[in-house]
This record gives C-alpha cells, structure tokens and sequence, in this order.
C-alpha cells in the first residue's frame, strides 16, 4: 500500500490542482463568510415611512423606528412614492400612517397603520416587517399608558393592562441571533463536504480517464482495497487537516458559541470526511464514468444543503422526504453540531450520529466489485 501511497504523492506533486484546490476553496469560503457575517444581524436596512398625519405623534413614532438598529428610515411624500421605490429594490418594505392618526389613537378609535413587505428578500423583508410590528405595538402601548394615567390609574395596573404577559426569552446557543453562527457553523463544513465528494470522484475516476488503472492495480499487487485505500490516504489526511482547521476557526479565532469540547467537534468533523470519501467511492465505484458522477455527485452535495435540517427543519418536512436526509451525511453532522456545541450534551447525546456517520464507511464494499472490473478492463467511457 505504502507503494501506492508514494506514488499519488508523485502524482499530487505532479499536479497540484487537487490539495490547492482543495485547501484553497474552502479557505476563500471561509474567509468569504466569516468576513460576510462578521456584523451578525443585517444593519441599516432601508424602510420607508409615508406619514399622511404630520402630527407629533406620527412624527415621534418615524423618530422610533429610525432609533433601531436593523432599519434604517426613508421619508415619501406619497403612498406611489414608497411602493415604486420597494419595486426597485431600494427600501425592503414602508408603512402608512394614515391622516387623523394621532387623534384616532387618542380617542380609542383604533386607525390602520398600513406595512408593506418585499417577501421576495426574505430575511431584509422579515427583520424590516418585525421592527416595523415592534414599533407600532410600542406606540401603541405608549399612548395607552399616557391615557390609563390620565384617568389617575397607578403604573402596576397599566402595566398590567397593557402587557399582561412579561415574555422572558432565551436564545440558546445564539444569544445574539448572530446569522453567522447560524449559517457558517454548517455552510463550511457542507462545502468542506462537497469538496471531499467532488475531489474524491475525481482522483478516482481520472485513473479510468487517463487509462492509468491498470498501472495503479499493479503497483497496489492487483489488490482494489490496497489501491483504494493507498490512493486515498494522503487526501484523507489533508482533507482531516483541513476540517481541524475549520473548528480552529470557526471556535478559536472567530469565537463562535461553543458549549461543548472542540476535541468532539473535531471527531465529528474527522468522521465527516470519512464518510463524505466512502460516498464519493460508492458514486464513482457505482458510475464509473468521470463526467456523469462528477455531475451527480455535485447534485448530491447541494441537496444535502437543504436535507441537512439547518434552515428547514427535517421534522416539518413530508415523511417520505424526512426518511431521504439519513443518507446525507451533512444531516447527522448537524445534529451531532446541536447535541455538542449547542446544548452542550456531550459524546453520550450524539453517539447514534457517530454510528449513522460509520455507516457510511460500509459503502464502498458495494460498489468494489464493479470498480475492480472498470480499472482491469478500461471498457466505460473516458469523456
């Protein structure tokens, strides 16, 4: 094996595209969103405010909603003036204060206070839709409590009466709401994925382009296993070096919430490589021809994106789709990322997901035959 070994670091050296860009790749994603995120919640997103009342009272409540952090206030004359500037893309949503606003409000008449949301930019629409609902309930509760203490009512009643239930909220594992630590604890180690899968099929499959599997059988003494195993160790240890890496950044440097080990964090992230390389062996072993598998093994990483469960919960989904995320090797990573570094329970709690992740290993068992049959014969297709 050791044979096989030296001479893929020959041909790594020959043609260092593989480790650059592998290594490569995943550092510009990480850099690209470690510096994406690095404000963590959107800042200064454009709302407009048409204010048809001219009232102190509306005018203190646009004052309100420019004093948060997320929104940022564009004044329109006219309802046609916001709705055009929302249609271009220049303000993500705008309210109407409707005329007679102050007076209605004082005199219990319960005006409309009008909000449009571009749902089309989903998170720039929801964050500028919850300030904008904040605001007017908080309006809302001001002038109550000006009124209730008008009648000579004491601040216990009318907080009582306004707020009849105090909400005590607890952001586990994002205190914050930090999209960072939402998005870039799974995004880079699924690209992290990918890159394993895609690299994997390639160094494999450009044996059988190339025509040199024979030669690779032959120095492995006509072994698959050995020739398999010999060609994928250096990747393998540059690939479990390059997901140490990631945890490095992801809970040293960038600081991200980790209430667990980093040490179970890197096993984790060792056993995704592990699996993520069986995966791309059963693609290449099960299709072994360079152009089709490299086609879908790209469609399988991207999938495994929204299988994973981290921005739509597996739970929620149709069952017959629910029972399709077992065989993506990103879902139980991401449940084992829950277990530790979220509640921090520890290897007893994500166990079941390491013996999922082991699983996995047992794949390229199935296809060896037929990729020992593909390497001594040449007879698929090398375009």
């Amino acid at each position: 094996m050791m044979a096989v070994v030296r001479r893929e670091l020959k041909m790594m050296r020959r043609r260092p595209l593989y480790p650059l860009a592998s290594a490569g790749t995943l550092a510009f994603c990480m850099v690209f969103f470690l510096t994406f995120f690095r404000n963590g919640m959107p800042h200064g997103l454009p709302v407009g405010v048409v204010d048809l009342d001219g009232s102190s009272l509306s005018r203190e409540l646009r004052r309100q909603i420019d004093a948060t952090d997320a929104v940022s206030v564009c004044e329109f004359g006219n309802y046609e003036q916001a709705r055009k500037a929302m249609q271009c893309g220049r303000i993500n949503a705008f309210c109407v204060i409707p005329e007679n606003f102050a007076r209605k409000m004082q005199s219990g008449r319960q005006p409309v206070l009008t909000i449009y949301t571009n749902a089309q930019y989903f998170v720039g629409g929801s964050l500028a839709y919850k300030d904008l609902i904040t605001m007017a309930n908080l309006a809302s509760g001001a002038v109550q409590r000006e009124i209730l203490s008008a009648k000579g009512m004491n601040e216990t009643s009318i907080a009582g009466m306004i707020q009849p239930i105090a909400i005590d909220t607890h952001q586990i594992g994002n205190p914050t709401a930090d999209y960072g630590v939402y998005l870039a604890n799974i995004l880079i180690p699924g690209i992290m994925e990918m890159i394993v899968i895609l690299i994997t099929v390639y160094a494999i499959g450009s044996e059988l382009k190339y025509g040199t599997s024979r030669q690779l059988l032959k120095t492995a003494g006509n072994s698959t296993v050995r020739a398999l195993a010999g060609k994928m160790l250096p990747y393998t240890l540059l690939f479990t070096l390059m997901g140490l890496a990631c945890d490095i950044v992801l809970y040293g440097i960038a600081g991200y919430p980790l209430a667990g080990n980093i040490l179970n964090m890197m096993a984790g992230i060792t056993l995704l490589v592990l699996s993520s390389e069986a995966v791309g062996i059963f693609l290449i072993g099960t299709l072994p021809v360079l152009r089709l598998c490299i086609s879908i093994s790209a469609l399988y990483s991207v999938l495994a994106f929204s299988m994973a469960g981290f921005t739509f919960p597996v739970e929620a989904m149709p069952p017959y789709v629910r029972g399709l995320s077992a065989i993506f090797p990103l879902r139980h990573y991401y449940e084992m990322y829950v277990q530790e570094a979220v509640f921090g329970a520890g290897f007893t709690a994500w166990w079941p997901e390491a013996v999922h992740l082991l699983i996995f290993l047992f794949l390229p068992f199935t296809a060896l035959k037929r990729l020992g049959k593909a390497f001594r014969k040449l007879n698929y297709p090398k375009n």
